[in-house]
Formats: structure tokens, sequence, C-alpha cells
């Protein structure tokens, strides 16, 4: 039963469940974290739909196993969420949302009308103020070109209601034209042009709060804007001086919407998972981060200062390219290289990395990565077989909480191997951890790689 969390099997009815007329799938693995969180919230959805009539079903994938289908789908990440309507495997549509009422809302808009059909004043009037933020188009014809960039807008943007009417007397109350869309919050906002790309970003810009708190329910949101750059204020809402701080915080967010979001983070809530990725601790609070999520370059200002001009001035300063990046690094170790495994850390990297005596071969790491605790006793063999080698070094870094400069790790184990030479900086990368062989890593067998080491120490 799909309300149970059913699991889709490659060896059952490989192309039946895909046929139906809209249904999508959840690709995960068992051993995934952001996976297991989402688990009971894509159950709920599910037995939210599964009375429905519009036939809208939820089912999910091990992609661990059923490697044939992730291949197929793209799927490089877990979890995913994609959408198969009328049969079409080809062109499935993916969705970013993690919470039940997000699935439920943003299923019923792919199956029926995406924005509700307004006939006269009273239920216009309801309809605005049912929400903080509604969007409604104003056409003569509903079928018009117009009209339909409309509900395809409406139709991907899950998290704003929308409404429709082309009654005259509405356009009389609201004092519009035909074919115009507005923005209801506390007040109304002007009418909107109807270029479906300037529309759909204008919604999303306006339905924001200028600060946006991360929280499992907002999270979709804040990385939905498509909005690259965030600046991040770490606080204790239990505290009232961390309090007085969000004021000045929030009046410098305005001249920046748009460009960068503003983001709370609450160090004693939800917000607390976000610590450790920029390398903080809750006591550090309050301070501020600013990242670009799309290069992932972190920023932090010399002294943390909390006035609004501040604020503001240290936005400008990094969009402006005034301000280098931040690369997080733990401190070195006293016995960081006492064991066959080294231990490097952001500040000892390149001295290390980069000896040009030295053949250096690094495991990058996640604590919490199940891949990188099923490799790490292959990892200390493999040191311990090379510690009486002079110039060849088996090391590991954490790259949770150490980053170096112009390598991004995107998955764990990764593996890099910087050979010994004058450009120190050139490296080869293996990213992948099969289990297989001695090491077993990036396609190529263990006795392959010893191979490699072993010309490394002859030279």
């Amino acid at each position: 039963e799909w309300a149970r969390g059913t699991r889709l099997s490659l060896r059952m009815e490989r192309r039946g469940v895909l046929t139906r007329s809209a249904c999508p799938f959840l690709a995960d693995a068992p051993w995934c974290g952001h996976c297991q969180a989402l688990a009971p919230e894509f159950t709920r959805a599910a037995g939210i739909l599964k009375n429905e009539s519009a036939g809208l079903r939820l089912a999910k994938v091990d992609a661990t196993e059923e490697t044939d289908l992730s291949t197929e789908f793209g799927v490089t990440g877990y979890p995913v969420l994609k959408l198969f309507r009328d049969g079409n495997r080809t062109h499935p549509i993916d969705f970013t949302g993690r919470d039940a009422e997000g699935i439920v809302r943003w299923m019923r808009r792919k199956a029926g009308p995406s924005a509700e059909l307004l006939q006269d004043e009273a239920r216009a009037q309801e309809f605005i103020a049912s929400q903080d933020v509604v969007v409604v188009g104003f056409f003569k014809d509903l079928q018009s070109k117009a009209a339909q960039g409309f509900y395809d807008v409406a139709s991907d943007a899950v998290d704003v209601t929308f409404g429709v009417s082309n009654k005259t007397e509405l356009f009389q109350k609201y004092s519009v034209t035909p074919d115009t869309v507005c923005l209801f919050k506390k007040v109304r906002e002007g009418g909107l042009g109807l270029n479906k790309e300037e529309l759909s970003r204008f919604i999303v810009l306006h339905s924001l709060e200028l600060v946006m708190e991360f929280t499992s329910q907002n999270s979709p949101k804040i990385f939905g804007a498509k909005i690259h750059n965030h600046l991040l204020l770490f606080i204790n809402k239990t505290l009232e001086t961390h309090l007085e701080i969000l004021g000045s915080f929030q009046a410098a967010a305005p001249p920046f919407r748009g460009q960068v979001l503003f983001v709370l983070i609450d160090v004693n809530g939800e917000g607390a998972q976000v610590l450790q990725y920029f390398g903080l601790k809750s006591h550090e609070a309050p301070t501020m981060r600013f990242i670009n999520v799309e290069t992932n370059k972190k920023y932090r200002m010399a002294t943390d200062e909390f006035a609004t001009q501040a604020v503001g001035s240290f936005a400008q300063a990094v969009l402006d390219g005034k301000v280098q990046p931040h690369l997080m690094s733990e401190e070195v170790p006293e016995d960081w290289d006492k064991h066959p495994v080294k231990v490097l850390v952001g500040k000892n990297f390149e001295q290390v990395a980069y000896d040009e005596t030295k053949n250096v071969f690094v495991k990058f790491y996640a604590p919490w990565c199940t891949h990188c605790k099923e490799m790490a006793p292959v990892w200390e063999e493999l040191g311990e077989k090379y510690k009486d080698h002079e110039n060849i070094i088996i090391a590991k870094l954490d790259a949770t909480v150490n980053e170096i400069t112009n390598l991004t790790i995107r998955g764990y184990p990764t593996l890099h191997y910087f050979p010994a030479g004058p450009d120190r900086k050139v490296q080869l990368g293996l990213s992948e951890w099969d289990g297989t062989g001695p090491l077993g890593c990036g396609g190529e067998k263990g006795d392959e790689k010893d191979q490699r080491l072993e010309k490394a120490r002859s030279n």
C-alpha cells in the first residue's frame, strides 16, 4: 500500500508504476540522514492523497539497489523527488519540498487547476484574506496565452496561493484592467507585467519575508528562491540581547531584495544543524556568515559588527568582490604526523600536500558518512604499508570542517593523489568507493593503485 511506503523494485512491474496519470517517486538511500528525515513526511503525504479521486499516488525507490532506475533518471544524490505524468518517462518533473503539506499541495496543483476561480466579490475578499500572501490574475479570457502562462507559474510556485478571475465586477472592485496580475500582502502591491519569467521571480521575491528563519518548513523557500547569495545571522533566540541584534539585521535587508537573502539561524532551535557546516559552535553566536550557494564560497567579517550600516556595508563589499573567502580549518593536532595515516587540516594542508619531494595520497571524508567508515580500516592498512617510505604520505582530512583553496569536495569519500614534482596543485581525483580490493576506489582495483604507489616510491 502506497501510504505504508512500499518500495518499487526494478524486478517487479518495471514500467507499470510510471504509466499512472500522476505518480511521483522518491529516490532514497537507507543510510541517508536527509532521507530518514523526509520519510515520515512522504508517508504522511501518501496517506492524505491515497483516497483522492485524482489518482495521485506516491512511491519510493531504494536507489542504492535499483541502480538502473538511478542511472535512467540521473539520480546522483539523495533524496530526490520526481513526478511522472501520463506515462512520460523522459521528462519527469523535479520537486524540492520536504514536508507533507508542500508535497500534497504541489501534487494537487499538478493534477488539477493551479489557481482557484474567483466568481464573485465575497469569495474574492475571503480568498485574499485567507493567506499572508496571495496572487490573483485578472484576465478577460481565461484561455488566452497570458492566462495560460499565469497557470503555468502557479503550478510551479507551491508556496504561494493563486486565484484567477474573468469577472468585470472584480476588475472594478480592485481597480485593475484586464490581463493584470496583482500580489496581495497586507496591502495590495502594484499591477505586474505578464512576462512569465519576470512574473515568477516577482512572486517568489515578494512572497519571502525580508529575513527568513531557517526551519524545515522554510528550507524549500530559501533554496528555491534562486537567490545565490545568503547572509546568515546566528543568534540564540532565548537571549534578549540577541533579539535586539535581529532588528538591525532586518533593517539592513530591504536594499538587497533579490540580490541577497537574509537568513536567521537560531542556534538553540532547528538552525543548530547548520552550525557544523560553517565550522561554528553555538557559544560563538551572535555572528554572521555570507555564502554564495552556487560557488559554495563563504565570507565573514574580520570582527562582527551588527549595526544596520555595518551589516549593509559588509553585504555590499562581498557583492563587489572586496572580501576574500573565508576557509574553515581545525587547529593542527599535536600528533598529526605520529601515525601511519597523517591528519591534515586546512592550516597544514598546503605544507604537506604541495611538498615537491613527497607523493601524497589524501582521503577527504565526513565523520557521519557510512562509506567513509567502511573505508577507514582499508585506509589505515594502506598507511601501515607505506609508513616507512619517506617520499610517500597517506593522509586524511575531515572535509566537513576544513576547506582548501580551489579544491571543492562534492561527495564522500573523495580521494586526491598529489604526485611529487614542481606543479604540486595538479592532482589526480578519485571519488568513488566501491569496497573492492585492498583500496577499491574510483574504478581501479587495489593492486593497480599499489603499483602506482610502488612506482612513486622508486622515484
